[in-house]
């Protein structure tokens, strides 16, 4: 039987920056990690060009709601240059990087209620029972930090 205790789902955004670290490190990627999380940045990576950036991790456990793998909800974000977001849904199996820029431009932003201001994006939709990635965001579907490594982030 699965613990689905409090303490289980509060740790499990950690877990899973840690296991998406993991995979940076694996792939050769230069990562280091701020001792203290008050600035919205959960990495930073030295990429070969010798440029520093910053990465937010996001992450939806399979536990959610059917429906909600892949919606990531009340996020306050303001342009900011050289930073990625890396949102990863583990009922799909799937993540996305984008730029600051992107993720402004893609996601839509709450225009009343208590999350006023902050942005919310979903990935995924919902149809004959299952749930699938919706395809307009496939430009930004990945299985490797390449992105992170080789593009300049708007």
């Amino acid at each position: 039987m699965e613990d689905k205790s409090y303490r289980h789902c509060a740790s499990f955004g950690k877990r899973i920056e840690h296991y998406l670290i993991g995979q940076m490190l694996k792939e050769g990627l230069d990562v280091y990690i701020p001792m203290v999380d008050d600035d919205a940045i959960d990495a930073v990576v030295k990429r070969p060009d010798g440029k520093y950036v910053e990465i937010q991790i996001k992450a939806r456990s399979k536990d959610v709601g059917f429906g909600d793998a892949a919606l990531f909800a009340a996020i306050p974000h303001e342009y900011r240059e050289n930073y990625w977001f890396v949102f990863y849904s583990e009922r799909l199996d799937s993540m996305w990087i984008m730029s600051s820029a992107e993720f402004l431009k893609e996601s839509n932003q709450n225009k009343n209620g208590k999350n006023v201001g902050k942005r919310s994006i979903w990935f995924n939709g919902r149809r004959n029972g299952k749930e699938y990635c919706y395809e307009k965001f496939n430009s930004y579907k990945c299985t490797t930090f390449e992105r992170i490594l080789n593009e300049e982030p708007q």
